[in-house]
């Protein structure tokens, strides 16, 4: 009897969403985990802040993975170019998010990537003929791990900084670290 309530108090512990805040030079940042994995990295009040949370949330700024995070961001915002590969990622969203979020990860750092280019990449692999960039831009606007899967890299088609959920003063921003 002790024995299934302990593995019951397991398993609910490992359903919990950590969240902890990281004080960025442009703005505060939530960050969130689950099970050993970031799940989400958003701008305080940004579009779809904290929308893939279901759970219950405790903060808890010791967590492992937030730390690992939050020293991933200290790099990246002194100019260094931290690898996506050295955190534990997990978004929550459709294989049709997962699969533009991926793309997004593999855009070099300091380079742009069009929501068309994007969109023609899917359809030459789904053997389509087009897909819209469109529904590319609505994949890219709910990416819940914002800076480490880098959707400030992808621009308009004319190259012009457009949409993105935590503001375009912040996406400049991100470029142009990126650049110096």
């Amino acid at each position: 009897m002790v024995a299934s309530a302990e593995v019951e108090v397991a398993e609910a512990v490992s359903n919990m969403i950590y969240i902890s805040t990281y004080s960025s030079p442009i703005g505060d940042i939530l960050l969130a985990s689950n099970n050993n994995k970031l799940i989400g990295l958003w701008f305080k009040n940004q579009k779809y802040y904290m929308n893939s949370i279901k759970e219950e949330v405790e903060e808890k700024n010791d967590e492992e993975t937030l730390m690992k995070a939050k020293k991933w961001l200290d790099r990246y915002f002194k100019g260094e170019k931290p690898s996506i590969k050295e955190l534990p990622l997990n978004p929550d969203g459709t294989e049709f998010r997962k699969k533009v979020w991926q793309i997004l990860c593999e855009i070099p750092y300091g380079s742009t990537i069009t929501y068309k280019e994007i969109a023609l990449k899917l359809a030459k692999e789904k053997g389509l003929k087009s897909l819209s960039a469109q529904a590319v831009g609505g994949a890219v606007g709910h990416n819940p791990i914002s800076i480490i899967i880098p959707c400030h890299r992808v621009v308009g088609s004319n190259g012009k900084l457009t949409g993105y959920a935590g503001g375009l003063d912040k996406k400049e921003y991100l470029l142009k670290l990126e650049q110096s």
